[in-house]
């Protein structure tokens, strides 16, 4: 039998872990592991680990984060030995297909807790799992950027709108235009603002903050990392 991952481990907390303890130790591990925070010259296998721990880190989330599947999980942890998980130490990879296993047999350890027999609300309205608040299908892990970018919205939003803002002056360049050939510089100031607004609404629309985060070029991405670990590491550890 394959190996089981050690959630608790891979967050760096203890099974007594709260709600509260278990979302803010993702935060911490899920910038540390984020792989847009290399430089764009990392090599190639050291870009292949960061996203590997990225992804556990995020399947760990999804399971503890959820009363359901956690309390399952425990049940798990609980009736098998020690050696049917991964060593606490475990180095990426191992982590990495320990948690691919487990996602595989998702359904026979979780039938309460997936959509294999017809979903759990706590799946759809926590948001866990994809942009879109679904779970993951059967044997699919959880998408780690969609993860991320939920957890994270109310810390992203005001960063990813400090560098995406390219209809806002695209707006606001051609409404100055405009407005100076109508009315000189007052039309010049009305069309600008007029025009900042338009691009604005076109910057945002339809897209949620991960996505828009998801789009941005890697440096600007690694730039909101930066602000982001300040914010909830203190440094950019």
């Amino acid at each position: 039998m394959s190996t089981l991952p050690q959630y608790y481990s891979i967050l760096n907390i203890q099974s007594t872990a709260t709600a509260e303890e278990i979302r803010a130790a993702y935060r911490r591990e899920s910038l540390k592991t984020h792989p847009d925070r290399l430089s764009p010259k990392a090599p190639a296998d050291q870009r292949r680990r960061y996203t590997e721990r990225f992804q556990s880190v995020a399947d760990a989330y999804y399971v503890l984060s959820d009363p359901v599947r956690r309390a399952e999980y425990d049940a798990l942890f609980r009736t098998r030995p020690a050696s049917a998980f991964t060593d606490a130490g475990a180095d990426e990879d191992e982590q990495d297909r320990a948690s691919k296993n487990f996602f595989e047999e998702f359904a026979r350890y979780f039938q309460n807790a997936t959509g294999a027999t017809g979903g759990n609300k706590s799946d759809s309205d926590s948001g866990v799992g994809s942009e879109t608040g679904t779970p993951p299908p059967r044997g699919a892990r959880p998408d780690p950027n969609g993860m991320f970018g939920d957890v994270f919205e109310e810390l992203l939003e005001p960063e990813v709108a400090k560098v995406h803002r390219r209809w806002s002056y695209v707006g606001g360049a051609a409404g100055a235009a405009m407005g100076y050939i109508v009315a000189n510089i007052p039309g010049a100031v009305a069309g600008a603002f007029a025009g900042n607004r338009l691009g604005a609404i076109r910057d945002a629309k339809g897209k949620s903050v991960a996505q828009v985060f998801s789009a941005l070029p890697g440096a600007q991405k690694a730039q909101i990392l930066r602000a982001l670990a300040v914010k909830v590491l203190g440094s950019m550890q």
